[in-house]
């Protein structure tokens, strides 16, 4: 009776380990950008152009709102890095806001993706006020 030694080199790998899995850009925005929306105090996600023109596109038949909006990822083939740009809440503490999306968004894009989050760096590019108004253009047609 003869007996199969395998090395480490040689062993067969696991059915689930052929192969190779590519994770798009956008996957992983999506995911951030939904993350960052759970985090209490934050209003909204990206510039003030950004959301303008999101405005104008959801309002367009067959748009659809875009969970990316203010999210830029670069996706490596192990590794993430994050760009986020969000719009607080009047009277929330900005530091405390930023660290609890960090946070949330590295925990579920590393459960998520397997991705190794390398950073995310956050721009706060304004604070939503308790009596303005919503950045909403007006419609053009009536």
């Amino acid at each position: 009776m003869s007996e199969t030694v395998y090395s480490s080199e040689s062993a067969p790998t696991a059915p689930g380990d052929r192969g190779r899995t590519t994770i798009a850009d956008g996957v992983v925005e999506k995911i951030a950008g939904l993350a960052a929306r759970d985090v209490v105090g934050v209003h909204a996600m990206g510039s003030g152009f950004s959301r303008t023109f999101g405005a104008v596109r959801d309002r367009v038949p067959g748009g659809s709102k875009s969970v990316s909006r203010g999210v830029k990822a670069e996706v490596g083939e192990v590794q993430t890095a994050l760009d986020l740009e969000i719009v607080v809440d009047y009277g929330v503490a900005i530091t405390d806001v930023a660290r609890a999306v960090r946070e949330n968004v590295i925990a579920s894009v590393e459960r998520m993706t397997g991705l190794e989050v390398v950073e995310v760096n956050i721009a706060v590019t304004d604070v939503k006020l308790p009596d303005e108004e919503e950045d909403e253009p007006e419609p053009r047609l009536q």
